[in-house]
């Protein structure tokens, strides 16, 4: 059970009504997954901005790189 404010209830109903979205449940289902995902990638955004600070992480990179710095050359 969830509990929205009035003017969310309302909007969804409208929406739904008007046949902008099939039902409630898939409406609420679609905009669900699109925030997780959103939540998601503004995580790893955070963890990518965490790493460029970490002076090991940012050696293993530079190590990585030359490593790897001929394996493309043609």
């Amino acid at each position: 059970m969830f509990k929205l404010r009035v003017d969310v209830f309302i909007a969804l109903y409208e929406v739904v009504a008007r046949g902008i979205a099939a039902n409630k449940n898939a409406l609420l289902e679609r905009a669900l997954v699109k925030e997780l995902q959103e939540l998601r990638r503004q995580g790893r955004k955070a963890l990518w901005q965490e790493a460029a600070r970490d002076p090991l992480f940012l050696k293993d990179m530079a190590d990585i790189e030359a490593d790897f710095r001929y394996a493309d050359v043609n």
